[in-house]
């Protein structure tokens, strides 16, 4: 754990329970509940939306909520995590159910790297867990300005991916609500008629992307 973090861990049970998926999950003696890595996942995921969100509103103090918004979710995607866990190790310490393939488009990785910056947290406390986020995460691995450059049109991946498959894609506006000078959009992708994921946007085409990016985390496309 050292040679990820930087410092030798005060807790190190919270570091082993950040890497028990949920199909190895412990039985606790009262039978009620199974002990794996996903309340620190849960734990994690809004750390680090929180470190991601502070940094970037720090750096770009005159860019606009929408552009930061999607900066951080460039940042924190499946994708985006997966290929962080593999480059700091992480993949080699996951205890999971052999018949899983961690490797490839699963979300096990990411997962875990939630729960371990969720365990960070809880044992180092936030600036300790900041400055590893920042320092051995983002500034180490992660390339912002190819991030920043870099313009997926989520759409289109989710249509291809739907050729090649055989299936119906449908984007589907389902609401369109005023507040004041803002409005929002609210779009439902449909595959072969099934409802997979929302998105929400300041317009129709942002709600579309935003909702066939959760699709494709959803159906473990790559984006690669």
């Amino acid at each position: 754990m050292k040679n990820i973090t930087g410092s030798k861990p005060l807790n190190l049970s919270l570091y082993r329970l950040a890497l028990i998926h949920s199909s190895v999950a412990i039985q606790t003696p009262n039978q009620n509940f199974r002990l794996s890595n996903e309340r620190l996942e849960y734990l994690g995921d809004a750390v680090l939306g929180l470190i991601i969100a502070e940094y970037l509103y720090k750096k770009f103090p005159y860019k606009d909520e929408g552009f930061l918004t999607e900066i951080r979710s460039r940042i924190v995607n499946r994708e985006s995590l997966n290929q962080l866990a593999h480059k700091i190790g992480l993949t080699e310490l996951i205890e999971y159910e052999t018949s899983i393939q961690i490797r490839g488009n699963q979300s096990i990785a990411g997962d875990a790297l939630e729960a371990f910056i969720g365990a960070v947290y809880l044992d180092r406390g936030f600036l300790f867990c900041r400055n590893f986020v920042l320092k051995r995460l983002l500034q180490a691995h992660l390339d912002l300005d190819k991030i920043i450059q870099t313009n997926l049109n989520y759409k289109s991946l989710l249509i291809e991916y739907a050729q090649k498959n055989g299936k119906n894609i449908d984007f589907v506006l389902i609401e369109e609500k005023s507040y004041r000078n803002t409005t929002t959009f609210t779009v439902e992708v449909r595959l072969n008629g099934k409802s997979i994921s929302q998105g929400m946007g300041q317009n129709k085409k942002k709600a579309e992307q935003a909702a066939a990016e959760k699709a494709l985390q959803t159906l473990n496309v790559s984006l690669k």
